[in-house]
């Protein structure tokens, strides 16, 4: 596997195996990977003939409690890891090369509509950071497909409708969340938590898939508004408070807009975050309702 920080080495390569007629696929990370991000490669293998995968803690999405300083970085473990599982090249760059006018000069991407609330209400000017990366990242790499987890739910709608609006050649492919045995999304999150926290974080998992059981046994009721919704979310967030955890939203949505459901909707997503101790924990579940 080939390491490469500089862009115009990124380019030449790219540009090579344009020339022989292969096809790219790329998975974009924070470092610090774990084996959810690994299934990522994995699944990338099977959309292209070559993998890119990247290694970028991007500080336009760190908001201003948030320290980006702490963020793990683990480069030589991260680039065994894909070296393991024959990712072809690893793009490497520093903030400098990214934004090199500087993050308050910087042309930013910003996504309307499914990109408020939830982890975009906890978290202002998060997933602008994160479109403007994944835009310019595609445009460096020019990938065919894109791999993205789906624990990180909204954040795959987020792409999805950039790629859709800004007419992007690149098809986005969601790969399920990888979990411990308890249940627990795999995150690179998980390393801020002691054993004791580890021990209570399943709770948002198994709240989640509590209230899709609830949804699930009121699905053939005929509602005349969200009432139940909304108390079914209440106990949920009280499931996750008595667990040890602080909830910080728990929403029942549409699937595609993340608008919040109304009965009539089959396709549904829950949206979870909780903070255990100084991490937050995000989590997700779909469903589809008879």
């Amino acid at each position: 596997m080939n390491t490469v920080s500089d862009i115009n080495a990124l380019r030449a390569q790219i540009n090579q195996w344009r020339q022989q007629g292969q096809t790219i696929a790329f998975v974009p990370t924070m470092g610090n990977l774990h084996a959810g991000h690994i299934a990522l490669v994995t699944e990338a293998h099977k959309h292209a003939d070559k993998v890119v995968a990247s290694i970028f803690v991007n500080p336009m999405q760190f908001g201003a409690n948030e320290d980006i300083d702490n963020y793990p970085r683990t480069l030589a473990d991260d680039q065994a890891k894909l070296a393991a599982e024959n990712t072809d090249l690893l793009f490497t760059p520093t903030p400098e090369i990214i934004y090199p006018k500087g993050l308050e000069n910087q042309t930013y991407v910003e996504v309307p509509d499914v990109s408020q609330g939830y982890c975009g209400e906890s978290r202002p000017g998060h997933f602008r950071g994160v479109s403007t990366v994944v835009c310019k990242l595609f445009n460096l790499v020019q990938p065919d497909v894109a791999c993205f987890g789906l624990k990180d739910y909204q954040q795959v709608q987020v792409i999805q409708t950039m790629v859709d609006d800004l007419s992007m050649p690149v098809k986005i492919v969601p790969v399920a969340t990888k979990r411990e045995a308890s249940g627990l999304a795999m995150s690179s999150r998980n390393n801020y938590l002691t054993p004791e926290q580890k021990a209570i974080a399943p709770a948002l998992n198994q709240t989640l898939n509590w209230l899709a059981a609830q949804l699930t046994e009121q699905a053939h009721q005929n509602l005349d508004d969200n009432t139940d919704y909304q108390q079914l979310v209440e106990q949920a967030k009280a499931r996750i408070n008595d667990s040890g955890m602080q909830a910080d939203y728990i929403d029942i949505c549409h699937a595609r807009t993340l608008a919040p459901a109304i009965n009539t909707d089959k396709e549904l997503v829950i949206l979870g975050a909780a903070f255990c101790g100084k991490a937050r924990l995000i989590d997700n579940l779909q469903l589809t309702l008879d």
